[in-house]
């Protein structure tokens, strides 16, 4: 949908607003400025001596700076750059004027305070440019009824106002008094796209010289007078739990004020979508510094008991209560891999079928069957989990790295018995999300010490805490088969998907709706070692086996991977088979002709060790080209061509870093990532034995090109990461002669 020429009626806007003190709350979210906002004294414009509020969300100062208030979190997406230009933009204003201040979590004011999903541009393009645009709107009527004119005659331009058949102007700060006055306009014209000054341009992070300086903005730069440090112990396997613990020898240790044990979560607690809790009784040091604080855990001698299976209601985000069954038992990864092996063997829920798939295989003169597996994976965010909370008898401050701080303040409630209005949640920038940091339990922590222990706290995990302490990307299978005829055209395809404990399948996607005959299959299998939202969840295997399997199909058609997999799509977009088909055929194709151009795909290097591959994921289309080189004993990436459709792009710079991020991450973790476990215990502790990829290892080059057209934004974070699994398996194949189809590759 696009939003030229646009009005949007206030009862359609106000759907997604809310009124507040009689000033008209825009709602708009994962938001900040081109400047850190404050008081203090800055480079560039000085700050006003007055603000005018002219909405919640907004304010204009007497000298024309506008600060805009960021409701949501930054976790390096670059949101706090790219939003407010939008803003920015529909506002009328020059981009350095622009300045923000990071809000608190204030549901009642603030919607959707939280970010995941690749959906920050998306769920906030409508509602950000409204804002902008209702704002100057009232800034031309307040100009207008000033110099008495009609308010269609009055224009702006770089946070000025004009009436050009009279030859006056004014500064936004010089009418923003006035203006605040004014009610909501009853509709607002937003810019046609090709009138956009800021959007499409490129403009620096706004926190970058604060990030490589080392100024204070994460987490871990919390500090506060009187404040203790504190770090927990948990089990020391999954399917254990505390039995005793003996702290004599640590308690007399220098700077030890207490050593408890913490119930996380009650028995009786119905936990929502992100209330993941893997330990519910870990042991609290608490003391003055982290260095003794360190010694006194190392100090500390613990015993620990199996559990027995359990249960634990559940509320899904948006949907129904269930009930969870959480098995006892000490859990292997080689048991895994041979319980999914059974598993798949086993007749599987049905999730799609179209035609008769069991027909055409019976009828197809080739039949390529391969199995694909994937492990568990750790986050490993740059910066481990940490928070900090001061909680007094009637109220709690807490402040730390959280992506869902909307989600999470009921769960204090609950847990601390204070009402959600006495919780004060501050949101730090985050080093490193990737759905980590949505599993909020070790806040929870530092509010419960700090609860019991009186006094202000900060909870720090170690980067052994952090990797052993659950919350992983899930171990997964799935088995494909198709079918192709005389011709070699493909006329059957059967997949057959399921995981520990949830399943990858995507069951419209491509090349469902390519396909007379499909069949999708599901399973899973249960566990105690939790898992939760891991970038681009289930995608980040899903594209792999898929693409890796789509090359082998058309390898066997004697087809180019390229050219098989845009005749499918040229079939899904002519005369798609079934009706849930959840992606644009068009769209598809369109990155894989992109990249095939601008790589050139098919120029004849016999020398060049090429794996393709593109995906479908968070509403945006992505296809990579890898160039590869076998040395010695392992691969060179040489480039990386990247093809992108996510709409509008707001922010060049800012959306190339995303899709460069993105494709280094899964090249690294295509290679190398991999969690195992023997008796429930994690094998891999720390970056000792955890592979990571290596900055020379990253590719000499890579090149991203973006589709250009007028839709509306879509996802960008994440829909870089999944498809480049597959580039890398396709090209080693090339460069080695050998399919790939167990993640890690090369771990």
């Amino acid at each position: 949908m696009m939003l030229t020429k646009t009005h949007i009626g206030r009862r359609a806007f106000i759907r997604n607003t809310s009124l507040a003190g009689g000033g008209l709350i825009l709602g708009f979210s994962f938001l900040n400025g081109c400047k850190p906002g404050g008081t203090k004294k800055m480079t560039g414009p000085e700050m006003p001596d007055e603000w005018f509020e002219i909405n919640g969300y907004l304010k204009i100062g007497d000298n024309g700076i506008v600060t805009i208030m960021s409701p949501n979190p930054e976790g390096g997406q670059n949101v706090k750059t790219s939003m407010p230009m939008i803003v920015a933009d529909e506002l009328d204003v020059d981009w350095k004027d622009v300045t923000v201040e990071q809000a608190p979590l204030n549901t009642e004011l603030f919607t959707r305070q939280f970010i995941g999903g690749s959906q920050a541009i998306r769920h906030g393009w409508p509602g950000l440019r409204m804002a902008g645009a209702s704002a100057r709107q009232m800034l031309k009527e307040a100009a207008a009824t000033q110099w008495e004119v009609p308010v269609d005659e009055v224009t702006t331009e770089a946070g000025m106002l004009y009436h050009s058949s009279s030859n006056r102007s004014m500064g936004y700060g010089d009418i923003a008094s006035a203006a605040a006055q004014l009610t909501v306009p009853e509709e607002v014209q937003l810019k046609e796209l090709k009138d956009f000054k800021i959007i499409g341009t490129s403009r620096k992070n706004v926190d970058a010289s604060k990030i490589i300086t080392g100024k204070p903005l994460f987490g871990f730069d919390t500090y506060e007078d009187g404040m203790l440090t504190a770090m927990i112990i948990h089990p020391p396997a999954f399917g254990m739990k505390l039995k005793s613990v003996d702290d004599t020898a640590a308690r007399n240790m220098p700077g030890i004020r207490d050593i408890f044990t913490i119930k996380v979560l009650e028995d009786d607690f119905v936990r929502q979508h992100f209330d993941t809790c893997t330990f519910l009784e870990v042991v609290a040091i608490v003391g003055d510094t982290t260095w003794e604080v360190m010694n006194a855990k190392n100090a500390v001698n613990t015993s620990w008991e199996r559990f027995e299976t359990y249960t634990e209601e559940r509320v899904p985000y948006g949907r129904s209560q269930y009930t969870l069954t959480i098995p006892a038992g000490l859990e292997n990864t080689a048991d895994h891999k041979a319980q999914m092996k059974e598993m798949a063997s086993k007749k599987a829920s049905v999730v799609r079928k179209d035609g008769n798939p069991e027909a055409a295989f019976r009828k197809a003169v080739k039949v390529i069957e391969r199995t694909y597996t994937g492990p568990f994976m750790a986050h490993n965010c740059m910066e481990p989990m940490n928070f900090f909370a001061h909680v007094k008898e009637d109220s709690a401050e807490l402040s730390g790295p959280l992506q869902k701080a909307e989600l999470t303040e009921h769960t204090l409630a609950a847990r601390l018995g204070l009402p959600v209005e006495k919780i004060d949640i501050q949101m730090t920038r985050l080093g490193g999300g990737y759905g980590r940091r949505s599993y909020a339990h070790w806040a929870i922590e530092a509010a419960l010490i700090s609860q019991k222990i009186k006094a202000p706290v900060k909870l720090i995990y170690s980067r052994e805490d952090d990797m052993t302490g659950g919350i992983y990307r899930p171990t997964y299978q799935t088995t494909y088969r198709a079918g192709l005829d005389a011709d070699n055209n493909l006329i059957a395809f059967h997949v057959n998907a399921g995981g520990i404990p949830e399943s990858p399948l995507y069951a419209n996607r491509f090349p469902a709706g390519a396909v007379d005959n499909y069949l999708a299959e599901s399973w899973t299998i249960n566990t105690n070692i939790t898992i939760g939202s891991y970038r681009a969840p289930r995608s980040n295997f899903a594209a792999c086996a898929e693409q890796s399997f789509l090359d082998e199909v058309a390898e066997a058609a004697g087809k180019d991977p390229i050219d098989f997999r845009l005749d499918l799509l040229d079939r899904a977009k002519k005369d798609p088979v079934g009706k849930n088909n959840d992606y644009e055929a068009d769209r598809y194709a369109g990155v894989l002709n992109l990249v095939k151009e601008k790589s050139g795909w098919g120029n004849g290097d016999a020398d060049l060790k090429r794996g393709v591959a593109a995906y479908y994921c968070h509403n945006s289309y992505a296809a990579q080209v890898v160039d590869m080189r076998w040395e010695g004993n392992k691969p060179i990436i040489d480039n990386v061509y990247c093809a992108i459709d996510c709409g509008i792009v707001i922010n060049p710079d800012a959306a190339t870093n995303l899709c460069e991020g993105g494709t280094i991450d899964g090249i690294g973790n295509a290679l190398y990532g991999e969690l195992t476990f023997e008796a429930g215990v994690p094998q891999k502790s720390n970056f000792d034995r955890y592979r990571m990829i290596r900055m020379s290892e990253a590719p000499k080059n890579i090149e991203v090109y973006f589709v250009e057209n007028e839709i509306d934004p879509t996802g960008l974070g994440e829909p870089t990461y999944p498809p480049v699994f597959a580039s890398v398996a396709n090209a080693l194949y090339k460069a080695t002669g050998k399919r790939y189809y167990d993640q890690p590759f090369l771990g």
